[in-house]
């Protein structure tokens, strides 16, 4: 197709060459002193585009002259930065092959060059870059000082310029793991803080805050940034939930007093207090700490509505309130004997209503469920231990002291 083009041109600047050149009655004459001199006007447009021709290429030739200096200047430095751009990637193949003694070998090289080249000082990508690479190979070489040098030159630069933004920030998410690899929560936590707002929202940036928030036992903070994580599907969701509920009872079980206990629960989500393993845990805390009324009234939703719970919840709920039955009200038998009219079966249940019933000194209701707890190998050791010891009080009120002594044996006996 090309050549079909090229041949239709030809015919075309025949033509007009033909209808415009072809008569040659056109004169042109130079006149010098007493001389002149006749030529044909073709002869003349011909000599002239020669001579434009003949003008450009001297020009071209001059320039081409004038500017090899600097043309040798540009090849020289060209290369040096394709040298140096060579070094930054055989730095980084060193790397991932794990051999760092030669990368940071060939990132020192890189840094190198660009020292030596005074045209390429401007570029503050690549030196950040080389001093990147030559703090990672240091850190897998365990040479801390050196590393963290390297680091500080690079947080130097980049100061300089928008442009050199990436990389920092990817120097500090590097430096924030690095931080948590030698235990140093604060330090990590303290990289992390230096992001922009977009950059620690970031996926790395949330499981880096997550892992500092943990170690340095800021369950909250890190139920906060979970909860970040699991909002980005960071997690699955099998994953979240029970990273969630682990930090909410984490949180909880870090509380020293009541008032502390408190304050932690109001700053639980709403998603977390109505998750009923994360109430019976604050449940069993409030008991421990003194507060078992208030535990119920934490609990008390969740027996509102027993009917909505899986069996596990609904272990985990009655054994909370076992935890937490002393001085407990009329005002909750209804619902207990509710509970255990749906489900008659089961363990748990029979365990926090016959202690409840025995709390309100129900002795005859209260003996038949703690024995049926107390013998059931799928409630959980602590549960039955607390019903054979509730038995052994019953017997030692009826003066039964030899039901009372097989009741306390019984419950030594649970591992």
């Amino acid at each position: 197709m090309r050549g079909v083009v090229w041949i239709i041109l030809l015919f075309v600047g025949a033509v007009v060459a033909a209808s415009t050149l072809g008569r040659n009655d056109g004169l042109v004459s130079f006149y010098w002193g007493h001389w002149r001199l006749d030529v044909s006007l073709n002869l003349f447009l011909l000599g002239l585009v020669l001579s434009c021709f003949v003008l450009v290429s001297v020009i071209q030739g001059v320039n081409a002259l004038v500017s090899l200096p600097a043309r040798a200047r540009e090849w020289r430095v060209l290369k040096r930065e394709r040298a140096a751009q060579a070094a930054l990637r055989e730095a980084l193949a060193e790397l991932f092959a794990a051999r760092y003694s030669r990368a940071q070998k060939a990132a020192l090289r890189a840094l190198s060059i660009q020292d030596s080249t005074p045209e390429l000082e401007g570029d503050h990508e690549l030196r950040m870059l080389g001093h990147l690479l030559a703090a990672a190979s240091l850190h897998r070489l365990q040479d801390r000082p050196h590393r963290d040098e390297q680091l500080r030159r690079v947080f130097q630069l980049s100061r300089r310029g928008a442009l050199a933004r990436a990389a920092d920030d990817g120097a500090r998410l590097l430096a924030a793991e690095w931080a948590l690899e030698e235990r140093d929560a604060p330090r990590a936590l303290e990289q992390l803080a230096e992001l922009p707002a977009g950059a620690a929202r970031r996926t790395q940036a949330l499981r880096l805050k997550l892992q500092a928030s943990r170690l340095n036992r800021q369950p909250l903070e890190a139920l906060r940034t979970a909860r970040l994580l699991a909002k980005h599907q960071g997690f699955s969701r099998t994953a979240a939930q029970g990273l969630l509920r682990s930090l909410a009872c984490e949180a909880l079980d870090a509380a020293h007093d009541a008032d502390q206990l408190r304050r932690v629960w109001q700053q639980l989500d709403a998603n977390d207090r109505r998750d009923s393993w994360v109430a019976a845990r604050a449940a069993r805390r409030a008991g421990v700490l003194g507060a078992p009324d208030e535990a119920r009234a934490w609990l008390r939703p969740f027996w509102d509505r027993m009917g909505e719970l899986s069996q596990e919840e609904r272990d985990q709920v009655a054994l909370a309130l076992l935890e937490t039955l002393h001085g407990v009200g009329a005002d909750w038998l209804p619902r207990l004997e509710a509970a255990l009219t749906r489900f008659p079966g089961e363990p748990g249940v029979a365990a926090a209503v016959g202690a409840a019933f025995a709390e309100r000194q129900l002795w005859g209701k209260a003996r038949r469920l703690l024995e049926e707890a107390a013998r059931s190998p799928a409630l959980d050791a602590r549960a039955r231990r607390k019903a054979w010891r509730h038995l052994a009080r019953l017997a030692r009120q009826d003066g039964d002291t030899d039901r009372a002594a097989e009741c306390d044996h019984a419950a030594a006996q649970i591992d």
